[in-house]
């Protein structure tokens, strides 16, 4: 089941790193190794709330999701985002900004860091309209029912979630606004983060919206057919709700896509902390990447979030951290280490706390049984 899952890590990781080996010698090979590390940790939150998307999907569309959502994971947000923006921020061809990756690798690592305020206005408001949709619902299983509980009925108030990302992105513009007299150009940064930000919300609105849209949409239809059968398996109406999964798993794909962008700025960002040259960057950061996708389909595949089932709200309350402080790098650094661990702290302790539930549950159910069996004899005498 591991070999089958994580086959294809396995065999990424053993090619990046003989290509590490020949591209940068053995210092290449550590770069890439510390990066792949690095994408993991920061991302393992992200396999959990992919790991809730996917088990929704069909098996073809969890195959579709390994296979061309590698390719974009790998190729389009590790490698060619970078180069995207910088060939946007600086006004250049992406041939231009190629030649300028590979050849001054300083100058190219200023112009990502300078595009950074933008990216986290984006990303931050993708992940922070995520985590607010989370804890505004009112769920049966509650994981910290102290703090869930008042905020699912506030969750009661219509578009509460997009006012106070709103609201929360305002005050991040004006942070950088108020600081205008100081420093140059935080005026016109001011103006890009908020643009950015509200790109970053509309976003999550269209493509959210319609892969619930068409998740209801399927739920009916399978509820029609489970009602009505054998009815419409003489009619042939069958047809529109396959139609209506590929729809539901396309938009579903979507969402994970863009989900896993957002969750990548903080790893492509913090990258060059440890290296500004784009290959090796690539390739640990791709290999990270292959290990997040495959531990997504395992969580699947072993019923993980079923069995420990605190594991999806650490995971959200990680997308919210992450959220925070991506908005508030906007105007402050924070370091990488503290972003990794906040996600592995949250996600540990709902498993901890799934752990003991799940104890508690089986002790409850052996004091029950006991107390029957206990009945039985009584009744027998």
């Amino acid at each position: 089941m591991v070999l089958k899952t994580f086959g294809w890590s396995f065999a990424v990781t053993a090619l990046g790193l003989v290509a590490a080996v020949f591209y940068g010698g053995w210092t290449g090979f550590g770069i890439v190794a510390i990066l792949s590390i690095l994408e993991i940790s920061l991302s393992f939150d992200n396999a959990v709330v992919n790991a809730g998307i996917l088990k929704k999907m069909s098996p073809f569309w969890q195959k579709i999701f390994l296979t061309i959502g590698v390719l974009i994971a790998v190729f389009g947000m590790r490698l060619i985002f970078p180069v995207v923006i910088v060939a946007v921020s600086a006004s250049m061809g992406p041939i231009e900004a190629v030649d300028l990756a590979l050849n001054d690798k300083d100058r190219y690592e200023q112009l990502v860091t300078d595009a950074h305020p933008s990216i986290a206005a984006f990303g931050g408001m993708f992940l922070l309209m995520i985590f607010l949709d989370f804890v505004f619902e009112d769920r049966d299983i509650k994981w910290l029912g102290w703090l869930e509980r008042p905020l699912a009925k506030l969750g009661k108030v219509d578009m509460l979630s997009v006012c106070i990302a709103l609201i929360v992105l305002m005050i991040s513009a004006m942070t950088l606004a108020t600081q205008a007299h100081l420093h140059a150009g935080h005026a016109d940064k001011a103006e890009t983060v908020l643009l950015s930000g509200v790109a970053g919300l509309i976003t999550y609105m269209i493509v959210g919206g319609l892969s619930g849209y068409f998740e209801d949409r399927l739920e009916e239809e399978e509820e029609r057919e489970h009602e009505e059968e054998e009815e419409a398996a003489r009619s042939g109406k069958q047809r529109p709700a396959i139609v209506m999964v590929g729809r539901a798993a396309f938009f579903m794909f979507l969402y994970l896509e863009v989900l896993d962008a957002s969750f990548s700025f903080d790893g492509v960002i913090g990258a060059f902390a440890i290296t500004n040259d784009i290959v090796l960057m690539a390739l640990g950061l791709g290999i990270g990447a292959m290990y997040v996708r495959s531990l997504t389909v395992y969580l699947v595949r072993q019923g993980t979030l079923d069995d420990y089932v605190y594991l999806e709200h650490g995971a959200h309350y990680a997308i919210g951290a992450l959220a925070a402080i991506l908005l508030i790098t906007i105007r402050y650094e924070i370091h990488e280490v503290i972003t990794g661990l906040v996600g592995v702290v949250l996600i540990g302790w709902s498993f901890w706390s799934s752990v003991r539930r799940n104890r508690a549950l089986a002790a409850a159910e052996g004091k029950a049984a006991g107390s029957d069996e206990k009945t039985e004899v009584s009744s027998g005498v």
